[in-house]
């Protein structure tokens, strides 16, 4: 085996993208059975319309318009997913970005219904806010050593209700309607500009800066982490916080700075989407699902900000593509099924990962790691050899 294809089948990037792609065909795979068993006559076209979303429509024009409505859904989708895979990446599990989401949404519509802030204003005051509620966990987590587990889904629910009251008045809600009033009509100047990006989506006026925006913000989370001082930081503090601080690593502050700048991102999320104009804000008894799928984004690409972004596109892509199957033999949530079961495969990313290393090494593949440990050992053993040489000649 060449050299240059065997480093490649032992990078472990090679391996998650393969774990991923399992899960994915996996939840198609289960979807699909399921579409036999309630009308197998129509089952495979059904899924051949999911798969295709905007490319059902023979009109390039719509083509456009509606590619243009995925990637602006998936912008909140890839946010939550990197805001997850922040804290993960530094030994916490944030659960809360649902409820810092949720923080992020309420603020945004608040300074533009209300206070007719531009949109600029509003991004700012939303993920200021978010960055806030999400310390809370990260003191409560530092100082008092509370699960930020459990703080998180307690805060999450304090927020649902913290911002359905201040959304409940008739300055930023349609109380008959139970869902705020329209940006574009009551301040245009707090919409996301476009740049004239609408006008390469058949003139979608939904498709803003955000896609772009999102896209760096993956970037520089990336290089953040693996590039970077305090990223090492945060990467050293998530595998052993004990160690970290024997090491002269500020634990405390590490977990409370780890936790804003999720809470932030998740912030940026809500803001940059509701401030498109896409979707109102609804008074709801619960908390929106976008954060708990933001996890299985951040594990579906895995647990790297680039992968994030294909995995936030991929699961929206699939849920929006349930919108055109026809409604007289099928839901269209059938969709959001065939999306819960990949979310629900990517628990076993692990396990996909563990089967697919092992799997390669009956071929001769060792993992990256276990042939640098070798590597490693080989070395050392031919210095050891080396030295005993040259001890026997001295003595000799």
């Amino acid at each position: 085996m060449a050299d240059t294809q065997k480093k490649f089948l032992q990078n472990e990037a090679f391996h998650s993208v393969l774990a991923a792609i399992l899960c994915a065909v996996l939840g198609i795979i289960i979807g699909f059975i399921i579409l036999l068993i309630i009308n197998a006559e129509h089952a495979p076209k059904a899924i051949s319309v999911i798969l295709k979303n905007f490319l059902y429509y023979r009109n390039g024009g719509k083509q456009l318009y509606y590619l243009g409505q995925t990637l602006v859904k998936s912008v909140p989708l890839i946010l939550c997913g990197i805001a997850v895979l922040f804290a993960y990446k530094s030994g916490l599990f944030n659960i809360g970005i649902a409820g810092q989401y949720c923080i992020g949404a309420g603020i945004s519509l608040w300074a533009a219904l209300a206070l007719h802030l531009p949109w600029w204003g509003c991004l700012i005051l939303a993920v200021l806010a978010a960055t806030l509620w999400a310390a809370i966990a990260g003191m409560l987590k530092a100082f008092c050593n509370v699960n930020e587990v459990i703080a998180g889904i307690m805060l999450n629910w304090i927020s649902l209700y913290v911002v359905n009251v201040l959304m409940q008045n008739e300055v930023t809600m349609n109380i008959s309607r139970s869902e705020t009033y329209s940006i574009a009509e009551v301040s245009p100047q707090s919409l996301i500009p476009t740049l004239g990006l609408g006008a390469l989506f058949h003139n979608n006026r939904y498709v803003s800066i955000a896609i772009p925006v999102t896209i760096i913000i993956a970037v520089i989370i990336y290089i953040l982490l693996t590039k970077t001082i305090i990223g090492y930081e945060l990467r050293a503090t998530g595998l052993n916080k004990h160690a970290a601080k024997y090491a002269g690593m500020k634990d405390k502050s590490n977990i409370i700075f780890t936790m804003a700048v999720s809470g932030a991102i998740a912030g940026l999320a809500a803001s940059m989407y509701y401030l498109t104009d896409i979707q109102p804000w609804k008074t709801s008894s619960s908390v929106p699902a976008m954060g708990f799928n933001g996890i299985a984004v951040a594990f579906l690409g895995g647990l790297n900000p680039i992968g994030a972004i294909f995995a936030g596109f991929f699961i929206q892509h699939i849920t929006q593509g349930g919108s055109f199957i026809d409604t007289k033999y099928f839901n269209p949530q059938i969709a959001d099924l065939i999306s819960s079961i990949i979310i629900y495969s990517c628990a076993f990313m692990f396990l996909f990962k563990t089967a697919i290393a092992k799997l390669l090494s009956r071929i001769g593949v060792k993992p990256a790691a276990d042939s640098a440990k070798s590597n490693a050992g080989s070395e050392a053993g031919s210095k050891a050899d080396s030295e005993a040489g040259s001890n026997a000649k001295s003595k000799a």
